[in-house]
């Protein structure tokens, strides 16, 4: 086993590694090659699975249940509400039957505003629909994902979260570095966070997930991408509970854990330096919705 639990993740007690699997379903792929995936990167040691509705309709979901059939314990398992403004007692309905089995936490999935949140937390709103969740026994803990640091921000001052997901890596807003990070650190609210890639952005030719840069940048000499090494340094030395990556190859698996195995702490100019050549390598590649214009 390559990888071994190393830090308790917030105050839910659980002792996570230092990567996590997120997203990896492709409907193209079929369900058991997603989950023989899923499960290859188990099998490395990673503990923490990070799933949701919205990724392929459900198929995320049912690759999970499938991938961890028979081998549930030891590890935690993260799925999302994704409709902040529907009830979440039937959503949650829902994702339990397609994941086959409970969650440790249900986060609410992008929660984009303080607007959004306010309304989240008012009484009677999703929060305290969540916490019913929580006493039903339906998931153990309860918290947000948020491509927004005020969001994140607030979500971990109320209290009301175990865990928050949000960006970290070496292109995104500063405030979740210098902010948010540490917040959730000192408040012993678990940091779960994605964007080590940029959506891919920073490593490859691409507007994010694979998809085709703007025609207006065809042609145009884009900047040199980071490597893999460079991406994850910067991200564990800011040192979050849990990393997740996608994973979603064999060959993108061994990139990543031969990356992780070989990371050593950044100094302060090293990480300068990533930042700047980040700052390049997503020019021209469309917009980077996880950093907040205001």
């Amino acid at each position: 086993m390559r990888f071994l639990p190393r830090r308790a993740l917030g105050r839910t007690g659980f002792v996570a590694t230092q990567l996590g699997i997120g997203d990896l379903a492709d409907r193209a792929l079929g369900l058991e090659a997603c989950a023989a995936t899923l499960r290859r990167a188990l099998d490395a040691g990673l503990n923490l699975v990070d799933t949701a509705p919205a990724y392929e309709d459900g198929f995320s979901e049912q690759v999970v249940g499938r991938a961890l059939f028979g081998r549930r314990d030891g590890l935690f398992v993260i799925d999302k509400v994704d409709h902040l403004d529907r009830p979440v007692a039937s959503q949650v309905e829902r994702s339990l039957d397609r994941l086959g089995l409970r969650p440790d936490a249900f986060v609410f999935h992008r929660v984009a505003s303080l607007d959004e949140w306010e309304r989240l937390t008012a009484p009677g709103g999703g929060m305290d629909q969540l916490a019913e969740e929580v006493r039903r026994g339906s998931c153990r803990f309860r918290g947000i994902s948020s491509h927004h640091p005020d969001v994140a921000r607030a979500a971990i001052l109320s209290g009301a979260c175990d865990l928050i997901l949000f960006p970290v890596g070496p292109f995104v807003d500063e405030r979740y570095l210098t902010d948010v990070l540490p917040l959730a650190r000192a408040r012993g609210v678990g940091a779960v966070c994605f964007k080590t890639f940029a959506a891919g952005m920073l490593v490859a030719d691409t507007a994010g997930y694979g998809r085709p840069i703007p025609e207006e940048s065809r042609g145009v000499k884009l900047a040199p991408k980071l490597s893999i090494r460079d991406c994850l340094a910067f991200t564990l030395t800011l040192d979050p509970d849990v990393a997740l990556l996608g994973l979603s190859t064999p060959a993108e698996q061994e990139a990543a854990f031969a990356a992780a195995e070989e990371a050593r702490p950044l100094s302060a100019a090293s990480l300068d330096d990533i930042r700047c050549r980040a700052t390049q390598a997503v020019r021209g590649k469309g917009p980077t919705w996880w950093n907040p214009a205001d």
